[in-house]
């Protein structure tokens, strides 16, 4: 995490810029001085001079321990990246002629995922010749989506895709 940020920021010697709009060690603004004078002041503070921000112009460079702003960078990313939500594709698979308790029971698997805040693949799979009646599948995918309406949303309704239909159900957003 860190040699990623290593990379991204321009330190000391490797600024290119001929003059600089500078930040002390405490955050306040000392303003627009030539490179060499902010490599000057950053080693009579015994820091480093970091560019924070390169697209202005004049670029902003911030005199700071380079070390201790990387750490703190990749513990905010750290946080970051622990608040994103992660969602996962949970999968149900059915017969069309799966029979009406068995079907309760996958539908309460289906909103225990939904609860969860995951995504739900429903797979209705054909077996022989059932391929010759979809309308079968349809009466499962109506069940379930009469379970879940006001749960859930249907974010593919269901297609037939070779032996079998499938559909994706998304939770809702509150």
């Amino acid at each position: 995490m860190q040699q990623e940020l290593k990379h991204k920021y321009r330190v000391n010697e490797k600024i290119r810029a001929k003059e600089v709009r500078l930040i002390g060690p405490d955050g306040k603004q000392i303003g627009i001085v030539s490179l060499s004078e902010a490599l000057r002041r950053a080693e009579e503070f015994g820091l480093d001079l970091v560019e924070i921000a390169p697209q202005a112009v004049p670029p902003v460079c911030r005199i700071m321990d380079f070390g201790e702003f990387l750490y703190l960078e990749a513990k905010k990313a750290k946080e970051a990246k622990k608040k994103q939500v992660q969602i996962e594709v949970k999968e149900i698979k059915l017969s069309p002629k799966t029979d009406k308790h068995d079907l309760d029971v996958k539908i309460k698997h289906i909103l225990r995922f939904l609860e969860e805040k995951n995504k739900v693949k429903i797979r209705v799979i054909f077996k022989g010749r059932e391929i010759s009646h979809p309308e079968m599948a349809d009466r499962v995918f109506l069940a379930i989506f009469q379970a879940v309406e006001g749960k859930a949303q249907v974010e593919s309704p269901p297609k037939l895709e070779g032996r079998q239909m499938i559909a994706v159900l998304s939770p809702l957003k509150k």
